[in-house]
């Protein structure tokens, strides 16, 4: 693998240890833009690192206090659900869909993220009111299926929905989101094998440069205040939708394109 690959293998693993998701989000376009691979084997690939390395990355933000148990395993729970589903949803779209899809997603979540860090106290509020629990099982439902159908861990929608919907001050849903995106990611991943060939070398490399990266972000993340983890998280979100969508506009004109008739004469 190239040099240009380890790089971006290491800045996946620092944005999960940082942010607490975004680590799909890179893997993804990273693996099928700059390496070459099919969406589909991209995705499940994606799914993989991410997996491993945010199990690492949880570790390191249990030793900081930053992981609720009791919300990761409930919410967790509903999501994997969902992500099972999501997976063998994901064999009916084709690749270009699937990334559209979660590139829409990608937005809506910046949107909110970025209004709560806006909002009074910038974010460091110690807690939000939690929501009601059907309405948090369906968010948690929802964050899985995305994560089945689109190929990503889940964080920029965990790490959201912890906030706005579990009531976890930003590091805390930073910590807890780690272990919910790696149950979803290995589901999701275990959705995928048999449907796509898995390149385990190149993976397995891939993988091991963005374990030394979460380790990084981990250690700084509590060095940065909430609301700039926040604004920061928001506007990645939107840089990278932005991106993707761009790379995918062909999908978009063919879909428009005028439908003409091929009955014979």
């Amino acid at each position: 693998m190239p040099l240009l690959a380890f790089t971006l293998a290491a800045l996946i693993g620092i944005s999960l240890g940082l942010l607490g998701g975004g680590g799909s989000i890179l893997t993804v376009p990273i693996l099928v833009y700059a390496l070459g691979f099919p969406a589909k084997e991209a995705i499940a690939m994606g799914l993989a690192v991410v997996g491993v390395v945010s199990l690492v990355g949880a570790w390191g933000h249990w030793r900081r206090g930053n992981v609720r148990p009791r919300a990761a395993v409930t919410f967790g729970a509903v999501a994997m659900a969902g992500t099972l589903a999501g997976a063998k949803l994901a064999t009916f779209l084709s690749g270009a869909t699937q990334l559209v899809l979660f590139a829409v997603v990608m937005l809506a979540a910046a949107f909110f993220m970025y209004r709560n860090a806006a909002g009074p106290g910038g974010g460091e509020r110690e807690e939000r009111r939690p929501a009601g629990a059907w309405l948090t099982a369906l968010a948690a439902a929802a964050v899985g299926v995305m994560t089945g159908v689109a190929g990503v861990g889940g964080g920029f929608l965990i790490v959201p929905a912890l906030v706005l919907f579990v009531g976890l001050p930003m590091k805390q849903a930073v910590g807890t989101s780690l272990v919910v995106i790696a149950l979803n990611s290995f589901v999701g991943f275990a959705g995928y094998l048999g449907t796509v060939q898995v390149p385990w070398l190149h993976l397995g490399a891939f993988t091991a440069v963005a374990v030394l990266g979460i380790v990084a972000g981990t250690a700084v993340s509590h060095r940065v205040p909430q609301h700039l983890l926040k604004r920061a998280f928001s506007v990645f979100l939107v840089a990278m939708a932005l991106f993707i969508l761009f790379q995918n506009r062909d999908s978009f004109a063919s879909s428009s394109a005028p439908i003409t008739s091929t009955s014979a004469h």
